[in-house]
C-alpha cells in the first residue's frame, strides 16, 4: 500500500522542491549571471518513463505539466504538452536500448536540453525574452544542465530503486 502512493508523493515533493531551488538563480560567477533551473520533476518523469509505465509517466507528465503552467508561468499549455512529450520520447528510446542508468541518465540530460530548447524558443518567439541564442547557451542551458546532471547522480539510482521497488509489488 505504501509503495502504491510512493510514486505520486514523491512527484508531489520535486514539484515543491523545484520552486525552492529556483531561488537560487540567477547566481553572479566571475563577472556573469548564471540560470539553474532545476527540473527535478522533469527527470523523475524521465525515469519513470523508463523504468516503469510510459502511460502512467505521461498522464502524470500532464497533470504535473498542467500545474506547472498554472502556477508558475500563466501560460497554459505549454509544459502541459512538453512534459508528456518529454516522457513518450523517454520511453520510446528505451525501447530501442538497454535501460542501464548510464543510458537513462545520457537521455535524461538530452531531454532536458530538448526542453530548454523548446522552452526557450516559445519565449523567444513570442518576444517574452530577448536573449539571443549564445547567452542562452551559455548562461542559462550550461549551467541547467549542469546543475541538473549533479542531481541526477546524486539522485538517479534511488528513482530506479523507488520506481523499481513500485514494479515488484505490482507484479506480486
Amino acid at each position: 500500500m505504501l509503495v502504491r502512493i510512493l510514486i505520486p508523493t514523491v512527484a508531489a515533493i520535486l514539484f515543491l522542491l523545484e520552486s525552492e531551488f529556483a531561488m537560487f538563480s540567477p547566481m553572479e560567477f566571475n563577472g556573469g549571471t548564471y540560470f539553474l533551473i532545476p527540473r527535478f520533476v522533469v527527470l523523475y518523469l524521465i525515469f519513470l518513463a523508463i523504468y516503469y509505465d510510459r502511460k502512467k509517466a505521461m498522464i502524470y507528465g500532464l497533470i504535473l505539466g498542467l500545474c506547472f503552467d498554472v502556477f508558475y508561468i500563466n501560460i497554459i499549455g505549454l509544459y502541459t504538452f512538453l512534459y508528456p512529450a518529454v516522457c513518450f520520447i523517454a520511453g520510446w528510446c528505451m525501447k530501442r536500448i538497454h535501460p542501464h542508468l548510464l543510458f537513462s541518465t545520457v537521455l535524461a540530460i538530452l531531454l532536458i536540453s530538448f526542453l530548454e530548447f523548446a522552452i526557450y524558443e516559445f519565449f523567444y518567439m513570442i518576444q517574452f525574452t530577448t536573449m539571443a541564442l549564445k547567452p542562452f547557451l551559455l548562461y542559462r542551458l550550461m549551467p541547467t544542465i549542469l546543475a541538473n546532471l549533479l542531481f541526477l547522480v546524486m539522485l538517479g539510482w534511488v528513482f530506479k530503486y523507488l520506481i523499481r521497488a513500485r514494479v515488484l509489488q505490482r507484479a506480486q
